[in-house]
């Protein structure tokens, strides 16, 4: 250790050098404390023993200059003081020295504050070492760690992102360029407008990942699944205590999750019109308010809304707002149903049955010219989700090389599902049901649609109640009638 020994008194610095070199340090000398100063700014010391009274600058003086260094500040110094003089050593305590000891000084009481520090500057520069390679380590860990990150999330954008898309006619494909350019610009508002199947929140996901790795996240909202009440909470948040049953820390709204990335409002026609006020400020002001805060918060989060339903006929029949529609079709999608582009039955099919194929989940490889002349006459009420749905089932329930009219009975078993054929004094559509010719079977029509409602809102009884229009108490005696 290397000890700067200050005095001004020439023979004590002389006999208490002589006993510390003694000890196996190494000992510099000076008489006061501005010389002391000099001496630390040229040469390394690890600990600084000096007396009190000393002329020109005393001990307190020289304490209080080496703490106000930057350089000099951590380092260990103790102090001599005479037994009349203990104010003055308990006063340099709290000025930052280390210790302080009683003169005439005891070369034991000496030997003993010497090894107590030689002991704390090793654990300290040990401590030191420990913290340097702990933070270096830890940086490496954790840029190793945000690499690793970064592939899971480009891994999840591929897996999770819009996956094989069938683009297979001049109108489809005027639309897929024409979202080219909405992904290129986040700021454009997107509306999304279609029948229940037609691949909507596939074009919200195209709008948003495009075909490269996006890693920013995609977080979807379905207006029609939450209830009025709620929808400003899911939405924007809410603070701890905004209201009763909330959680005591508050929580994060959608539209904070989505930050720097896309937002969809899937169902955006069901929001309360009280509500479509706000979403027009956020859309305009890019801003708005967790709720229960004062705190305004921003948001650069892209919209992406899409519905079922007739939007301009909802303006009219003044149940969405019109300023609301002017701002969000500046970027305006109507995805048209599948029996409009029936010349992209055959191509969707064979590309559904081709993914099947690969993962090894089908032995068809084809369809038979028959079987492809019913798929293109079908209506496809339930568009290419139904298409889809139905490739499925003839993979899962049969093996065989060539699909044939006997594996698509089951589209007509019940008659062709609700169908639109044009419209009843520009209102409602006109509805047909095909009926079978020897006996329809009420009961088993009903069962069937409880099955594919419970089956559509994943067994969510609350849900399925809902989308039927009936009670959970009617849908419980359904239920218990079927076997599902």
């Amino acid at each position: 250790m290397r000890i700067l020994l200050v005095d001004d008194d020439e023979s004590i610095r002389q006999s208490l050098s002589k006993f510390v070199t003694q000890l196996g340090h190494n000992v510099l000398l000076s008489e006061n404390g501005e010389r002391a100063l000099g001496v630390l700014e040229r040469e390394e010391v690890h600990l600084v023993l000096s007396d009190i009274k000393m002329p020109v600058m005393d001990g307190h003086e020289m304490l209080a200059a080496i703490k106000k260094s930057k350089k000099l500040k951590d380092l260990v110094v103790v102090l001599f003081t005479g037994h009349g003089d203990i104010k003055g050593a308990v006063e340099a305590m709290r000025q930052g020295a280390y210790d302080y000891l009683l003169k005439p000084i005891n070369v034991k009481e000496l030997a003993l504050v010497l090894n107590r520090i030689n002991d704390y500057l090793a654990l300290k520069e040990e401590n030191k070492k420990l913290t340097t390679n702990f933070e270096e380590q830890l940086d490496k860990e954790t840029s190793a760690i945000k690499s690793e990150l970064l592939e899971l999330r480009k891994a999840y954008a591929r897996d999770v992102g819009i996956g094989e898309i069938g683009v297979f006619s001049e109108e489809m494909k005027s639309i897929y360029k024409t979202l080219k350019k909405f992904h290129k610009n986040p700021d454009i508002p997107v509306l999304i407008e279609g029948e229940t199947g037609t691949g909507k929140e596939i074009i919200a996901r195209y709008i948003h990942f495009e075909r490269g790795n996006v890693t920013t996240p995609f977080v979807g909202l379905n207006c029609a699944a939450i209830s009025a009440t709620l929808f400003e909470s899911e939405l924007f948040g809410y603070e701890a205590g905004a209201f009763t049953g909330g959680r005591p820390k508050g929580q994060k709204g959608k539209l904070e999750l989505a930050s720097g990335g896309s937002i969809l409002l899937d169902e955006i026609c069901e929001i309360p019109t009280e509500y479509q006020a706000k979403l027009l400020r956020v859309l305009q002001e890019r801003e708005y308010y967790p709720v229960g805060s004062l705190k305004k918060q921003k948001t650069d989060a892209r919209f992406i809304c899409a519905t079922n339903k007739d939007v301009k006929k909802q303006v009219k029949d003044g149940t969405f707002r019109e300023d609301l529609f002017y701002r969000l079709s500046v970027g305006h999608i109507v995805v048209p149903p599948l029996r409009e582009r029936n010349k992209e039955v055959i191509p969707l099919a064979n590309m559904f049955l081709s993914q099947l194929a690969a993962n090894k989940r089908t032995t068809f490889t084809g369809f038979s010219t028959e079987a492809e002349q019913l798929l293109t006459d079908f209506h496809w009420p339930g568009n290419v989700r139904q298409l889809k749905s139905t490739i499925e089932r003839i993979a899962l329930l049969w093996d065989d090389t060539e699909i044939q009219p006997s594996h698509l009975e089951f589209l007509f078993e019940k008659g062709i599902p609700i169908i639109e054929e044009g419209r009843n004094n520009g209102d409602e559509p006109e509805r047909e049901i095909q009926m079978p010719a020897d006996k329809f079977d009420l009961n088993d029509w009903t069962y069937d649609i409880i099955r594919k409602a419970l089956a559509k809102n994943n067994g969510n009884k609350s849900k399925t109640a809902k989308y039927l229009g009936i009670s959970r108490n009617e849908l419980y005696t359904y239920i218990k009638k079927i076997d599902v």
